[in-house]
């Protein structure tokens, strides 16, 4: 049976909402919901936002009531999104969507992973991000960390140095219990690597 969220689920900021508006206004939300789904990709939530029928609800889904559109919460996404806010903004880098979530992945939850993930965000991914590129922590398996590229980073020529004359170098320096850093990306899928 499906139901209604009794709290809270999400948050809406104001800039989300007046962009929600606009949408609505255009015609592009008539008689639409919208679906959000959350999943876990090692450190980091993996979010979707799909336009949906109204009437598409499944009966084990939360409806999240929202002006001007209704949100729809699938049960496995609701402990991942609960709490969270949705705002939109516009800056340097693009416009969109984006969610602040004080949940965090499984994974976070070890030490060592959430040193990782600090180091990731603070001195690695500012340098591949001028390159357009960005890695991501998948995994830790005892002292072996597992890491996947994206961006310009994926199919990018560079990458064995760049794992392991930079990224593998500064891990084992600020955390010496790191054994071992791996990729584990696709690279031939890459599109846009940056040369």
């Amino acid at each position: 049976m499906s139901q209604t969220a009794p709290d809270p689920i999400l948050h809406v900021s104001e800039h989300a909402i007046e962009k929600l508006e606009r949408m609505k206004e255009a015609g592009r939300l008539a008689d639409s919901a919208l679906r959000v789904s959350v999943s876990e990709e090692g450190a980091a939530f993996r979010y979707q936002i799909e336009v949906v029928e109204r009437d598409s609800r499944e009966d084990d889904d939360t409806l999240v009531p929202t002006q001007p559109v209704d949100f729809l919460v699938d049960p496995g996404s609701l402990p991942r999104l609960r709490g969270a806010t949705l705002d939109y903004v516009d800056g340097l880098s693009g416009a969109g969507f984006k969610f602040d979530n004080p949940n965090q992945p499984a994974l976070l939850a070890k030490p060592l992973a959430g040193a990782i993930q600090k180091l990731l965000d603070e001195k690695i991914n500012p340098g591949v991000a001028a390159h357009g590129g960005r890695v991501s922590l998948i995994d830790i398996e005892g002292g072996r960390v597992v890491l996947q590229f994206g961006g310009g980073c994926q199919g990018c020529g560079m990458i064995d140095v760049t794992l392991k004359e930079g990224i593998e170098k500064t891990l084992k320096s600020e955390i010496p219990e790191i054994l071992e850093v791996v990729d584990v990306t696709d690279h031939e899928a890459g599109e846009n690597p940056y040369f």
